[in-house]
């Protein structure tokens, strides 16, 4: 089989879509994603929207996701590890691997990477006394 790049708002769904299968599957990341997310189908298209907005730069994305990882960090005893952030990018990587191959292929795994280490800088840093 012949893989692709990632072109198109639909290849991004299908990436969003088959990584969060394995996330919500993982021993170690299903019990945080499960216990947070209650409505799959809007997580996965605000996602999507995310992806398309941080690949192509042409649509909108509305949301903070730094403010919502640190939400969830407290919300388990500040208990998202370094560990974690590595499996998410793991699986990141795996989904884009057997999926695709190309630019923006390979620009996801880059955007993924810095936004997993800023993520956990962040919320390493709100934990700490102000």
């Amino acid at each position: 089989m012949t893989k692709k790049d990632i072109t198109t708002r639909e290849d991004v769904h299908l990436l969003v879509s088959s990584f969060y299968d394995k996330v919500r599957q993982d021993d170690v990341l299903g019990p945080f994603f499960n216990k947070v997310i209650s409505d799959w189908d809007a997580h996965i298209e605000k996602l999507t929207t995310f992806w398309e907005s941080s690949l192509f730069l042409k649509t909108k994305y509305l949301g903070n996701p730094l403010e919502v990882h640190v939400k969830v960090d407290q919300e388990n005893d500040q208990g998202v590890t370094n560990e974690h952030f590595g499996l998410w990018l793991n699986l990141w990587f795996q989904t884009i691997d057997e999926l695709f191959q190309g630019d923006y292929a390979e620009n996801a795994k880059r955007r993924a990477r810095k936004m997993g280490t800023f993520l956990y800088m962040e919320i390493f840093k709100a934990r700490q006394p102000k």
